[in-house]
């Protein structure tokens, strides 16, 4: 942390208050998703495609972004319904001008239990190297850094950026030696245009600590073209790096784990699997998602989202603010990747890059 950063502050305990809180479908709130951005250094095309995210986008401006202390606030009374887990997410998280004194702030958050908030962040890694420590310093407990190829033309393609593959690894290798551990490494992977990269990422991620996942190609958004030929189910994946490096299932670490984990034979690491479109996993989905600029999100696929914004300055109450949380999520019964193909994959959804993954 810089001489400038807040000094610290006694943990703010959250007092019991609408704990277990459960949707339609009886699921519990435990994770909360925060975007703190909807601008990123990238224009991956499966997420925000250059000819739709270009030079005449109109990105959301400064005063329409909920603060530091407006996040915080809404954060505390989503631990005060039970959350558990806080993901920082974008666009791309970094460029938001000193985000690790919003991390500052959120560690100071603690559980109905008095346990410490986990903290996580999910960045492409572009600017990981340089604010590793910092964020760290500030209470950030883990990462996962986006990464579809390791083949640098590859990896220019499909981020249609100058950022090169060495800068990510050297983020994620920066953000490990600085206590930012298990490191969990993303690829989403498209049959034909980077499947040919699953056993080059395998090979590279095995024997180290960091823990690589594949992600199906996911029809979030509505920019993104998505086409089923394009999905590699988790399954053909698994069977791929099996043929090399045999694999073996590891039980899940908790209730509504999103990844199925799978671990070397011969003990060198494991990798996940997030099958969002060949195994959906609905059921045990307890995450609810804050945008930008202030309105609650149900789903990853949600179309629609609850402005809180608008209350939080209006004066709002804690207690006002508390009973839309709990009211939005008693109300929840969203499970799209289940219903997929009866509402079509066309329906109108939020895109990915305002929302996080």
């Amino acid at each position: 942390m810089t001489n400038s950063s807040p000094k610290q502050a006694s943990p703010r305990v959250i007092p019991l208050a609408e704990s277990g809180v459960k949707d339609q479908l009886g699921r519990p709130l435990h994770d909360l998703r925060i975007s703190v951005t909807d601008k990123c250094n990238f224009r991956c095309t499966y997420c925000m495609p250059r000819e739709i995210f270009g030079p005449e986008h109109e990105f959301l401006a400064q005063k329409q972004l909920l603060s530091f202390e407006e996040i915080t606030r809404v954060a505390g009374l989503a631990v005060r319904m039970g959350v558990r887990k806080i993901r920082l997410t974008g666009g791309e998280p970094l460029l938001r001008r000193r985000i690790e004194d919003l991390v500052h702030m959120l560690a100071q958050l603690r559980t109905v239990d008095g346990k410490p908030v986990e903290l996580a962040m999910t960045t492409n890694g572009t600017l990981l190297a340089a604010k590793a420590r910092d964020l760290k310093q500030a209470g950030l407990q883990r990462v996962t850094v986006s990464l579809d190829a390791l083949d640098d033309a590859r990896f220019t393609h499909l981020s249609d950026s100058k950022v090169s593959v060495r800068q990510v690894l050297d983020g994620i290798e920066k953000a490990s030696a600085e206590g930012l551990f298990p490191v969990k490494v993303n690829m989403v992977v498209r049959k034909g245009l980077n499947d040919d990269q699953i056993l080059p990422m395998a090979e590279y991620f095995r024997n180290t600590p960091h823990i690589l996942r594949f992600i199906e190609y996911m029809d979030v958004g509505n920019s993104n073209g998505w086409n089923m030929q394009e999905v590699m189910t988790g399954a053909e994946i698994v069977s791929r790096i099996h043929e090399h490096y045999p694999l073996e299932p590891v039980r899940a670490n908790y209730t509504g784990e999103v990844a199925g984990r799978y671990r070397y034979v011969d003990g060198a690491g494991e990798v996940g699997m997030i099958t969002s479109v060949s195994q959906p996993f609905c059921g045990d989905c307890s995450r609810v998602r804050l945008s930008p600029e202030g309105r609650l999100f149900l789903c990853l696929f949600a179309s629609q989202g609850v402005d809180i914004r608008g209350p939080l300055r209006a004066g709002a109450t804690d207690d006002a603010l508390a009973g839309l949380l709990a009211g939005t999520w008693r109300a929840r019964k969203d499970r799209y990747s289940e219903v997929r193909g009866e509402v079509g994959q066309h329906a109108e959804k939020v895109e990915m890059s305002y929302i996080g993954g």
